[in-house]
């Protein structure tokens, strides 16, 4: 049966949001049942999200969601990969205001199926969680790209966007509660030419072209959110550990104790030949 999955995304600024949204349009076992935004611009983001499900000719739900963090100033820019939407078609008009009660109305539809696949701060996350507090024991799975659980890495990004809303998140109890981290993310990486030579498949022509703005100022992709999309359905790729994560909520650093009956379980290993074999043949061959 296919995994059925809501991501929630600020794509527009790193590159690896819609280089993670291309893989799961390609997916064959993914049954992608909505796309929400979130942080600085979500309309934006919703844009450049709908340029690749037309590509795709997939018709998926795109909502955007939270513009700003639960609590302090917005951290995240406005999208720089917005400059491509000229480029491309794209949806202009969305349903603004409904991305929380679009997530726990699916939610509510298909208790114990859907996979809530999080790789962008964790606002509409907490929210969601605070309109209907049943809702975490209500997934199959909650996976986020987040965090940073050995010495030497983080605070992570989109933790340190809104640590208030990652706070309330890792407070919630979901059946899985998994994080695929930076301290494992920043080992899977391809230099830019190598990236882009790579791109010839429909569905990564406006990747390619969204990730101009992002390799003018460095040269590689790191396959953060898509190593965390790849885990759903290759568990293989990853290996977990359990315990128990904190956040601070001044910092967003995160804590990580491991403890055999923790109520998370956090990536602490990877095999990044096996993941990058695994994404162009799930995006080039559908498999």
């Amino acid at each position: 049966m296919a995994e059925r999955v809501l991501l929630d995304t600020d794509i527009g600024n790193d590159i690896d949001d819609a280089v993670c949204l291309a893989y799961l349009l390609a997916q064959p076992s993914c049954d992608l049942l909505g796309i929400t935004t979130v942080t600085a611009a979500p309309v934006d983001r919703a844009s450049l999200a709908s340029v690749l499900c037309r590509v795709a000719g997939r018709s998926v739900p795109i909502l955007p969601g939270a513009g700003v963090p639960l609590v302090g100033p917005p951290v995240q820019a406005p999208p720089s990969q917005a400059a491509a939407l000229a480029r491309w078609p794209h949806d202009t008009v969305f349903p603004v205001g409904e991305a929380v009660e679009f997530m726990r109305r699916t939610i509510r539809a298909h208790p114990g199926e859907v996979t809530l696949l999080t790789i962008g701060p964790l606002t509409n996350v907490a929210l969601l969680f605070a309109v209907d507090p049943v809702i975490p024991s209500l997934l199959r799975r909650l996976v986020l790209m987040g965090g940073a659980f050995t010495v030497g890495f983080g605070p992570e990004w989109n933790i340190h966007n809104d640590p208030y809303a990652a706070a309330r998140v890792y407070a919630a109890s979901a059946r899985t509660h998994r994080s695929v981290g930076l301290d494992v993310t920043t080992r899977v990486r391809m230099n830019a030419a190598d990236f882009l030579a790579r791109c010839d498949h429909p569905l990564l022509h406006p990747v390619a072209d969204m990730a101009s703005s992002w390799f003018a100022e460095r040269p590689h992709v790191t396959f953060h959110d898509p190593l965390a999309a790849a885990t759903i359905f290759a568990p293989d790729l990853c290996g977990f550990a359990r315990g128990e994560v904190t956040v601070d909520t001044r910092t967003g650093a995160t804590g990580w104790r491991a403890r055999a009956d923790g109520p998370h379980e956090v990536a602490d290993t990877v095999n990044p030949d096996a993941f990058i074999s695994h994404y162009f043949a799930t995006v080039f061959g559908g498999g």
